[in-house]
């Protein structure tokens, strides 16, 4: 108990708090993007490796640590540009065409990365983003601008969804698109439009982890991330600010498994200090997701002109 609550006080602890939730926040707001589309995007654990790769690899050429993010945000957005393409034009099931992109984009990745790099021991080392220690804000002070941007995307993203008509529209193609039809609008564009937003987002959240969390790109650095953001997404009962909550919820029983692993001394086998977050997360998920109301629309095909 002491251990615990020596954590609370600790400014170091909250700052690994807010830099585990930064790719969690950004792939979330993704996947919530999708998701309020009515399309479930299961592609995202491929496109975040993607986003790594693309990203480290654009600064390793000698482009900017800002041209790297952007980089990894346009891949992002073709591989759901090719998700759209696949459920939403076509519509096929989402639930494969997810998982295939998750295969296709991650080992596409370590295929170009063999290829470029074929007699490199260890990864090659890049220059990452900085801290911000300009900021009057402690914790602030002590993260990366993509952290402060992952930030500000959530108030950002809540606006256009509950203060704008596109928001409108698009909540309202997640659940009854044959409505937005009768309404004049192309349901196929305005699904596809959130789809390749979203996986553009989930693209800058595979790149922190290589521009910002380390600085090199290595093979399963994202170690089911993306599966965490879907789930965090049901918690948040597809809202932009109880995403970053549950971010933030999850990245905390993260922070605080290493730190109670250390303080453990050995006496309990690493394992269930590993353990910690996922069950715990588990069963947050389990209490909240009963009353989660979802889109109507979430998985469903749409096809032009049938009910």
């Amino acid at each position: 108990m002491n251990e615990l609550l020596s954590l609370l006080v600790d400014s170091s602890f909250w700052v690994a708090v807010l830099r585990i939730a930064t790719p969690l926040i950004f792939g979330t707001l993704g996947v919530l993007l999708c998701e309020r589309a009515g399309v479930l995007n299961l592609g995202i654990e491929g496109i975040m490796v993607a986003g790594a790769f693309i990203g480290w690899l654009t600064v390793h050429s000698g482009a900017g640590l800002w041209g790297g993010v952007l980089a990894a945000a346009f891949v992002g957005g073709l591989l759901g540009a090719l998700h759209a393409l696949l459920v939403v034009r076509l519509p096929l099931s989402q639930h494969v065409a997810g998982l295939g992109i998750t295969l296709f984009a991650t080992s596409l990745s370590y295929f170009a990365y063999r290829v470029l790099f074929p007699k490199v021991d260890s990864p090659p080392k890049i220059e990452a983003f900085s801290e911000m220690s300009w900021l009057p804000i402690p914790v602030l002070a002590e993260q990366t601008p993509l952290t402060l941007l992952a930030v500000l995307l959530v108030p950002a993203i809540w606006y256009v969804l509950y203060r704008t008509p596109l928001g409108l529209a698009l909540r309202a193609v997640g659940e009854s698109p044959h409505a937005v039809e009768a309404q004049g609008i192309d349901v196929v564009r305005l699904r596809s439009g959130p789809v390749i937003a979203g996986s553009a987002l989930m693209g800058v959240a595979g790149s922190f982890l290589t521009l910002a969390a380390f600085n090199s790109f290595f093979f399963n650095m994202v170690n089911g991330r993306g599966w965490i953001c879907v789930a965090l997404v049901v918690f948040a009962s597809w809202r932009p600010g109880k995403a970053l909550i549950g971010a933030l919820l999850f990245a905390f029983f993260d922070a605080a498994q290493l730190r109670l692993q250390q303080a453990g001394g050995g006496l309990l086998p690493y394992q269930l200090y590993l353990m910690l977050p996922y069950v715990l997360s588990i069963v947050a998920l389990v209490l909240v997701a009963r009353k989660a109301a979802y889109p109507q629309a979430l998985m469903k095909p749409y096809v032009k002109g049938t009910r």
